[in-house]
């Protein structure tokens, strides 16, 4: 815990609209939408709920890691390089797409089983690790710490899925700097949650509402709250205006780096991008599979 406690404050405040996505998936996008396409390393936040028969069959990544982690329901995923399993309600899935990956990510539907919700992050990689070997860190709901600020019996429980909070650290190591907690408070809790110096920092808010810094005001579910970046500040201040609030807060290291992105393909130049179509066409590169690998889950 920071010493100095001086919270950051709302800069830029995003309402995430429902759209249609992939094959009858519907998202509520605002990273990487019109209205917040750059905050760097971030590239894309989508909070999604995906209808039976619905899903994201296979496609190729590059350049770029992404995060998936369910809120409720379950997500089959399966790659090119022979990975496959389930996160289950509460678990989460950070894939380095490295120099390249096929892979399809399809959610579980049946009787008496909650449609699948959850949110998909994705993390710009430093330049000099975008060719990198294919990764995944995976954890199951029950293998994510938890920190609670008050104690078990307190208002607040912080899910640590990547990154440091009171005292508790996860086990993920993410390639670049990346902290991402899910955060639970009851009416009147306040917290405040240290962050690095010169992160790039969010709020995603799932359910409730949550106040920011020291006489914000309220902001209610479905907003994206980019916070302030200001020399001498330590961390946010959160308290939360209704029962069951419910949020993610990310924070990032920025990257000193142009952005050059081609649908899931991210690099840092048009040269970069061209190469790796040229690489995913001829199948080369990371893509050796790209034109004899078909998933079982995505072609069911």
């Amino acid at each position: 815990m920071a010493l100095n406690m001086i919270s950051r404050s709302v800069v830029k405040k995003v309402l995430a609209v429902e759209t249609p996505e992939g094959a009858g998936a519907l998202v509520r996008r605002s990273i990487g939408s019109a209205s917040l396409r750059n905050l760097t390393p971030f590239l894309l936040l989508d909070h999604f709920h995906v209808s039976e028969g619905a899903g994201f069959p296979d496609h190729p990544h590059r350049g770029q890691a992404t995060v998936t982690y369910m809120l409720e329901g379950s997500s089959r995923h399966e790659d090119s390089a022979g990975h496959s399993g389930t996160i289950k309600t509460g678990g989460v899935q950070w894939m380095t797409a490295g120099k390249g990956i096929i892979h399809a990510e399809m959610p579980v539907h049946g009787k008496n089983v909650p449609e699948p919700r959850g949110m998909q992050l994705w993390v710009d990689l430093p330049k000099n690790l975008k060719m990198t070997e294919p990764t995944y860190q995976e954890l199951d709901p029950e293998d994510i710490p938890v920190a609670y600020p008050e104690g078990k019996d307190g208002n607040i429980s912080i899910k640590v899925i990547s990154g440091k909070s009171h005292g508790v650290e996860s086990p993920v190591r993410p390639l670049g700097g990346c902290w991402y907690f899910h955060v639970l408070m009851k009416n009147g809790a306040t917290m405040f949650q240290d962050i690095p110096a010169g992160w790039t920092a969010f709020i995603y808010i799932l359910k409730g509402a949550v106040s920011v810094g020291e006489s914000g005001p309220v902001n209610d579910a479905f907003h994206t709250l980019v916070l302030s970046n200001a020399d001498g500040e330590t961390g946010v201040r959160l308290t939360a205006a209704t029962d069951d609030t419910s949020f993610v807060l990310v924070a990032g290291e920025p990257l000193d780096q142009t952005v050059f992105q081609y649908g899931p393909f991210v690099m840092t130049n048009q040269e970069e991008i061209q190469r790796t179509l040229m690489d995913y066409r001829t199948g080369r590169n990371g893509f050796e599979k790209a034109h004899t690998w078909k998933s079982k889950i995505g072609n069911m």
